[in-house]
């Protein structure tokens, strides 16, 4: 009798090498939980891990020593590789026990490692003195988790130098896909011997092929530096096992590939869709089960008669975010990835640091205009929000089979009132998560809404400040002000959730007045407390935003309209100011570093640049005076009123004065950190205990203002004035929010 594979199944799911070191990247695992609503049989594997655990091991690093002696060419090895060559046996001693700790496997090992004379130290642990004072506050497992990262970094070096210069822990061979417009470099690439990455990483291919026996192979290219990885395991493929089909999606072709007319992509690639996922994939394994000519694809590049054709004929709709499954993690090897620290930002170090279960909230974005952006296409312009109930009921799915409790919605910009929906769920259904996501600085994000999605686990969010002011805000079409922003940071840091900013320079039409103002809004923002981490990054124009579409009215002019046969997205423009934005680059980034650590506010503006900059025009107390203006207390009538905290204990006492006697009631309330007290006249205070039972956060109903105030004066008189007063303006600060 025929013994059966069990791992044998219709589709084979890959992320090529490299993304994150700390958790997979999400995209096969969102395709392999929709096949699963279809009894469609899936495997998937992310080999980005599997090749750096292959290569960051005794057995590994032993490989990779030998190949480097073998392969020495005539010029000598610098002196950092002469000492990492001379420290081998340390390396080879330390590396296993350095994983498994990294691992989360081996957490004693900490105390070791931050003694600082167990790891063998190249020139990485140079730069340990200038960054020492930033892990005063950090824990040994913090700081021994940055030491571990030097030291794979060390490694890391030796590779580049002696044996593949694209190496990269999370992008390989990134320039080959970065802004290729033709595939001359990367063809050649290709038609060039294996490297010593490649053999690694097509031993591994070849036994998930072996194992899994698919009759279609789905390459999932979220980033540049994928994609020479994902061409090289195709060309493995399509050379080896003829029989089965290949099929590319992800972010990059979804961006970059969109005008694709090279044919000799297809000798590597049978297929490549464009946008969601799920139908066109549906669509391929029906065409490829059936066996005939006549097949109805959805967006779609093949060849057919020798020529690229885009087809996009199916008439069926995409599937709602209602009906695509929970992302299913199984396959993945969730227990071998590994946190590294690389820097001290506090956001990226969440991108590295930890597992992460990705989910979304929303398809595309709701606000949608962002000139910058690429609003044009689907994964930004086809908004569709996941029912609150849904996106909960995903994650106690996702928590229950991964063991993780840690969500990263992956959002381009979750809305806030399904973040207030899901935060209601969360509490009611009184589960513990811990998420994080990218957002809007829009005015919604009010103290109490902060309150409650820090209440329900939110630990930080990130979001786009871009350029920091108001002309080019409004540009930008961003929908936010500087003073806004301000404020809504506030809310989110007072309440105790991170925040992260994206920045931006170089933005069309942009002054060096503006850029100096745009660094001085960010270092009063930092300043008064209201970031905790931030980014610069350069404008790049992109073809599908409308900057790339509409150029003239930007004030740029396109360096050449010529569209390549291959990559097609970042375009090279001119900018009529003739501002030469680069040489900001330096001085803003080391700022911001400092900035981040809490030092250098007093320095002037001038000292982070070797070139003459004008004096800001922003007044030095600009943040501070936007944060003083008085909010609006008034309360809407539609408002959501909800009680975070517990029922209170309660004592009557009997109060006289001037031969009149009244009963009043004192309630006390146990919060978790403290206890206090508030005090009424008794017929309020039963109305106050029997309504908050009303609109305790675990009660489906959520009652509003209104419902509230008519309750109250169906036995009370004079709401506003009970609501304006002291024992309520207690609960204000102990969980009693208005939504």
């Amino acid at each position: 009798m025929q013994k059966t594979n069990p791992l044998k199944s219709d589709l084979l799911l890959i992320t090529p090498p490299f993304t994150q070191l700390n958790t997979p990247y999400p995209a096969t695992a969102y395709i392999k939980g929709f096949l699963n609503t279809k009894g469609i049989s899936s495997t998937q594997a992310d080999l980005g891990i599997e090749v750096i655990l292959a290569l960051f091991s005794k057995n590994g690093l032993l490989n990779l020593f030998c190949h480097a002696e073998r392969s020495r060419s005539a010029v000598p090895p610098s002196f950092n590789i002469q000492r990492i060559i001379s420290l081998k046996e340390e390396y080879l001693k330390t590396i296993d026990a350095v994983i498994a700790f990294l691992q989360g496997k081996n957490p004693t090992l900490a105390l070791q490692i931050c003694q600082e004379d167990y790891l063998p130290e190249a020139s990485r642990f140079a730069q340990l003195e200038e960054l020492d004072w930033a892990f005063g506050a950090m824990g040994t497992q913090d700081k021994a988790k940055h030491l571990a990262t030097l030291y794979l970094e060390d490694i890391s070096d030796f590779i580049v130098e002696c044996i593949d210069p694209n190496f990269g822990f999370s992008r390989y061979a990134e320039r080959l896909g970065r802004s290729a417009n033709s595939f001359d470099e990367l063809y050649q690439a290709l038609n060039e011997g294996a490297t010593y990455i490649d053999r690694i990483l097509i031993d591994i291919l070849k036994n998930r092929i072996e194992e899994v026996q698919p009759q279609l192979f789905l390459i999932s290219v979220p980033f540049p530096g994928n994609l020479y990885s994902a061409f090289r395991c195709a060309q493995y493929v399509k050379q080896n096992y003829p029989h089965i089909k290949i099929s590319m999606g992800g972010g990059f072709p979804n961006t970059e590939l969109r005008s694709l007319a090279d044919k000799r992509v297809f000798e590597f690639f049978d297929y490549i869709t464009l946008d969601d996922g799920e139908l066109p994939i549906e669509l391929l394994y029906n065409a490829i089960r059936r066996g005939d000519e006549f097949n109805l694809y959805k967006r779609t590049f093949l060849l057919e008669n020798g020529e690229v054709i885009y087809r996009n004929d199916a008439l069926k709709n995409d599937y709602k975010q209602a009906d695509v499954g929970t992302p299913d993690y199984t396959d993945l090897q969730l227990d071998k990835y590994i946190s590294v620290i690389e820097i001290v930002n506090p956001m990226h170090r969440m991108w590295s640091d930890g597992r992460w279960n990705k989910l979304t909230m929303a398809h595309g974005c709701y606000w949608g205009k962002c000139t910058f952006c690429d609003i044009s296409l689907d994964y930004i312009k086809v908004y569709e929000p996941v029912a609150a109930k849904l996106i909960v009921d995903r994650i106690e799915d996702l928590a229950g089979k991964t063991g993780q409790n840690g969500f990263h919605f992956v959002d381009e910009a979750a809305p806030p009132a399904l973040m207030r929906e899901v935060a209601l769920e969360i509490l009611r259904r009184k589960i513990s998560v811990t998420w994080w996501t990218n957002i809007r600085f829009e005015k919604s994000f009010t103290q109490d809404l902060c309150l409650l999605l820090k209440a329900s686990g939110c630990i930080a969010v990130s979001g786009g400040l871009e350029v920091a002011s108001d002309r080019l805000l409004k540009l930008i079409d961003k929908g936010v002000t500087v003073e806004q922003v301000a404020k809504v940071t506030r809310n989110f840091t007072e309440a105790g959730i991170m925040v992260h900013a994206y920045l931006m320079y170089g933005y069309p039409t942009q002054t060096v007045q503006e850029t100096v103002d745009s660094l001085e809004m960010v270092r009063q923002l930092f300043e008064v407390g209201v970031l905790q981490s931030g980014f610069w990054h350069q404008f790049a124009m992109t073809a599908h935003s409308p900057v790339g579409l509409y150029p003239e009215k930007f004030g740029v002019v396109k360096e050449t309209e010529e569209i390549g046969t291959f990559a097609n997205n970042d375009i090279n423009y001119t900018d009529k100011t003739g501002i030469d934005h680069n040489k900001f680059s330096f001085g803003l980034k080391k700022s911001l570093f400092n900035f981040m650590h809490g030092i250098c506010f007093d320095y002037k503006l001038q000292d982070w640049f070797d070139f003459k900059i004008p004096r800001t025009s922003i007044p030095s107390n600009f943040i501070d005076s936007a944060l003083q203006t008085d909010e609006n207390f008034n309360v809407k009538p539609t408002a959501k009123i909800v009680w975070l905290g517990g029922k209170p204990t309660i004592e009557i006492f009997t109060k006289s004065k001037k031969g009149n006697t009244w009963d009043m009631m004192i309630l006390n309330f146990h919060s978790k950190k403290e206890t206090y007290s508030i005090q009424t006249n008794k017929k309020e205070g039963e109305w106050l205990v029997s309504i908050l039972e009303k609109i305790s956060v675990v009660n489906e109903k959520v009652l509003t203002f209104q419902e509230i105030k008519t309750d109250f004066e169906n036995t009370i008189e004079h709401f506003e004035l009970f609501w304006y007063s002291k024992p309520i303006h207690t609960l204000r600060e102990f969980g009693l929010l208005v939504l």
